[in-house]
């Protein structure tokens, strides 16, 4: 479970995205959070980056995390 305090408004995760939230503790890669999870669970990588891609878009669209472009300075 997420809180977004600004919004008032609870997030609800899944094993999985739960565990995705605590890989984000430190900035990381989509490729190196989708290694991680096809490591830990029974998924393609190609699903994988696709639902993770989904995932932090959504948290990026609720202001609960930041994504940047890893080639930028």
């Amino acid at each position: 479970m997420i809180l977004n305090f600004d919004k008032g408004v609870y997030y609800g995760l899944d094993k999985v995205g739960a565990r995705i939230w605590e890989l984000l503790r430190n900035p990381l890669t989509v490729a190196e959070l989708r290694d991680t999870i096809v490591t830990e669970y029974d998924v393609e990588p190609d699903r994988c980056e696709a639902d993770l891609q989904a995932l932090l878009s959504e948290l990026a669209e609720a202001g609960l995390i930041v994504v940047t472009d890893a080639r930028s300075p």
